[in-house]
């Protein structure tokens, strides 16, 4: 018994991961974005907690791989499609694209197609077992959860055209599936040496956060991007 609800913790764990992600997916149809942006940030908690309580009970299986795949698709791929589908139904559309109105919107699940390709690959790429290789699906939820929020007014302006969200859904929906190498924030030990790159993005990320609240997590992400590419270039 005492192993059976030892092997099932980060099971456990997994599930109220993909919970909070269907919580999110409601208050995201609803436009209640803040609250939708929590239930993400929620959902990441669990996942980063489901895989240390896996390493650190011993307790790893099948199912648990699975569906932990499961709930980021939920939690991470579909939960900013339908943020970015509500957006897209505010939005102002000029004449000149006035037809694509009833559309356009739809191009939002390319997030989560692609979240799902992103997650299928991570799980079979042996490369990635300490970095990343393209844009990690929590990092993507976050950015268009803070975007929807901070960014909201000037999303569904007329100084925001709707083809400018699409071409932010293509751009990452094709960084989700990229060959970019992105570095892991998983510490071996506290030396600056062995972690440079990470103690760099953290550091940049406590100002932002205090200055930006909410919509600090949306340049952080870009930030993130941008330090991966840079550190790249540099090898």
């Amino acid at each position: 018994m005492a192993n059976f609800i030892r092997n099932n913790i980060p099971n456990t764990v997994t599930c109220l991961n993909l919970f909070s992600g269907c919580v999110a997916c409601v208050m995201g149809f609803q436009g209640r974005y803040e609250a939708a942006f929590c239930f993400i940030v929620l959902s990441a908690i669990f996942d980063f907690f489901d895989g240390m309580l896996a390493r650190a009970l011993n307790a790893h299986s099948i199912i648990g791989k699975d569906l932990d795949s499961l709930a980021d698709d939920i939690s991470f791929g579909i939960v900013p499609s339908v943020i970015t589908f509500s957006l897209f139904k505010e939005m102002n559309y000029p004449d000149s694209v006035a037809p694509a109105a009833s559309f356009l919107p739809y191009t939002a699940f390319l997030i989560s197609v692609f979240s799902a390709l992103r997650l299928a690959k991570f799980n079979n790429d042996t490369r990635q077992t300490s970095s990343f290789i393209g844009l990690p699906v929590p990092a993507n939820a976050l950015f268009w959860g803070a975007l929807a929020v901070g960014a909201h007014d000037w999303l569904i302006s007329d100084k925001c055209h709707p083809l400018y969200l699409l071409i932010l859904v293509c751009l990452f929906s094709w960084l989700l599936v990229s060959e970019i190498p992105m570095f892991s924030l998983k510490f071996k030990n506290l030396s600056w040496r062995d972690n440079k790159v990470s103690f760099i993005f953290l550091i940049v990320c406590v100002p932002l956060l205090l200055f930006f609240k909410i919509s600090g997590f949306a340049i952080i992400i870009i930030w993130y991007i941008l330090l991966s590419l840079l550190t790249r270039r540099s090898k």
